[in-house]
């Protein structure tokens, strides 16, 4: 099995209901994701897929979600939290993939330096 990972930020506002009187005002993050996708086998130039390319892939779906309010996107149903955050990224990038034999593996968003959520599709 191979996994790679590729990391990308992207800055955004959202605002949080029921969770803490804190979150519950507007405020935003610099968001720190990070993107996993395995396989099992390397194609003929010896990679699981290039770098480039998965790049590619990530930074079209993070320039939705850049310098925008998120609570506005038709993206998330309700909160648009760190965890449905990183469930949208996963979910977009499948679809991108579907049809080759790499997965997503898994993706952490990271609001804070000290905060994150990681989504496991499939678990």
């Amino acid at each position: 099995m191979f996994e790679l990972k590729v990391l990308t930020h992207f800055a955004a506002a959202h605002q949080l209901e029921m969770v803490s009187k804190k979150c519950e005002n507007l405020h935003g993050h610099n968001w720190k994701v990070e993107v996993c996708v395995a396989g099992e086998k390397l194609n003929p130039a010896g990679v699981l897929i290039d770098f480039g390319e998965l790049k590619t892939h990530v930074n079209d779906i993070i320039a939705k979600l850049d310098h925008k309010f998120l609570n506005e996107l038709d993206l998330f149903s309700g909160n648009p939290s760190s965890e449905k955050i990183a469930v949208y990224i996963a979910d977009a990038l499948s679809r991108r993939l579907s049809g080759s034999s790499i997965r997503v593996s898994r993706v952490t968003t990271w609001e804070s330096e000290d905060a994150c959520a990681t989504y496991t599709p499939g678990r």
